[in-house]
């Protein structure tokens, strides 16, 4: 069974890693890789191959007028590396306000401060694989009529 992955990049947290169901439909946290250069590309790789990923969508930062900044250029310089070690396609996909849909979800889950603080950016990468599931199941419906 092959799933889409997703990995969504910071400085603080490192590489979050959410993978989908083999139906597409679902995407969930899996981890967090900390941004040790030393094992976080072997890390990465591993869970790729140990999952049977079939696609990584890495999360593209464009500021709210759509443009890219700063961090639109490590995000492409993360996938370019991680294009240099594997020949799975690599997707570059828009991940604005997924931090705030991530914080809204906890919210309304009852999820405390402290503990969101700590899962934000897990959460985030799953919302923003998850947008990524449902944009490919509307295009595909839409194809389909």
């Amino acid at each position: 069974m092959a799933d889409a992955s997703s990995a969504s990049t910071s400085a603080r947290s490192g590489s979050d890693l959410p993978v989908s169901d083999e139906t597409y439909t679902l995407a969930t946290p899996l981890a967090t890789i900390p941004n040790d250069s030393r094992t976080m590309w072997a890390r990465i790789t591993h869970e790729m191959e140990d999952r049977d990923v079939d696609r990584v969508v890495i999360g593209l930062p464009r500021r709210l007028d759509g443009n890219e900044g700063d961090a639109s250029e490590h995000a492409r310089t993360f996938a370019a590396e991680l294009g240099e070690r594997t020949a799975i396609p690599i997707e570059l996909w828009d991940e604005r306000f997924t931090t705030t849909i991530a914080e809204r979800s906890l919210i309304e889950s009852g999820v405390r401060r402290k503990r969101r603080r700590e899962v934000i950016d897990a959460v985030a990468a799953a919302v923003l694989l998850q947008s990524w599931l449902d944009a490919r199941r509307i295009a595909a419906a839409r194809a389909a009529r």
